[in-house]
């Protein structure tokens, strides 16, 4: 680590930090077409970023939940040869780097529309989450097929499955609801390349969450890039509905 990384790490340190960090991470494509290489090359970087962040972020920083925004609904749109390569790499991943999450206490969750994955990949999802129950430290919440309004949209309807009569809904049943049940809400999301959007993730969610918009691309997004986003969120005076507030969520 570097000497300005590690001196970075001890200030956030010294003061308490977001429970739950979301990141939009974009970027790929673009990163591998200013170097002149494919975009099969430039997911293939932002995984290894992937791999790099997961036990920084779970044992350097101590962050509770990290939600990655994996792959999207809206991702089905792309080129079949580009999703071929991103599936291959979410394969990969799933089948090889669970023995990573097990060694840094990481438990593995997913939200999103399993259903439209390949078989293959909704198989290797439910082995990490059987693998990595036991795991006690940071939640790392995969985001794949995933949508804000799909995940609103299929809330309700398990509500309506349910025969709730219409003055029993509330933020708290709903809450219980969404892909994130039992986790708590992002207290800042992170989107990388420029991009100042949040793109249907974490819709429900991310009502009071902080936003960092860099214009650094994904897999140049380390570390130190990583704290700084935390170092900015440290110096946010959060508001709630016009009130001023403590900037930081009390730890569990």
């Amino acid at each position: 680590m570097r000497p300005e990384t590690l001196s970075l790490l001890a200030e956030i340190r010294k003061a308490p930090l977001p429970r739950h960090v979301g990141v939009i991470m974009d970027g790929n494509g673009r990163w591998a077409e200013l170097q002149g290489r494919s975009r099969a090359e430039g997911h293939r970087a932002g995984v290894e970023r992937v791999r790099e962040l997961i036990p920084f972020a779970a044992k350097q920083v101590g962050i509770e939940v990290l939600t990655l925004y994996v792959f999207s609904l809206e991702n089905w749109q792309r080129p079949e040869a580009e999703i071929d390569a991103l599936m291959v790499l979410l394969e990969y991943f799933l089948s090889e780097e669970v023995p990573l999450l097990v060694q840094n206490n990481v438990r593995f969750r997913m939200c999103g529309d399993a259903s439209r994955l390949p078989g293959r990949i909704q198989s290797l999802v439910e082995e990490a989450i059987g693998k990595t129950s036991g795991c006690s430290g940071m939640v790392l919440n995969a985001a794949l097929s995933y949508g804000g309004r799909d995940e609103v949209i299929r809330a309700v309807r398990r509500i309506a499955a349910q025969g709730l009569a219409p003055d029993l809904i509330d933020e708290t049943l709903m809450n219980s609801m969404m892909d994130t049940a039992g986790l708590p809400d992002p207290d800042l999301i992170i989107r990388t390349s420029g991009e100042c959007r949040t793109s249907n993730f974490l819709l429900w969610q991310a009502a009071y969450a902080e936003l960092y918009f860099t214009s650094c691309f994904w897999p140049d997004f380390g570390e130190h890039e990583f704290l700084e986003a935390l170092a900015d969120y440290q110096k946010r005076d959060r508001r709630y509905g016009g009130v001023s507030g403590p900037v930081f969520r009390e730890r569990a």
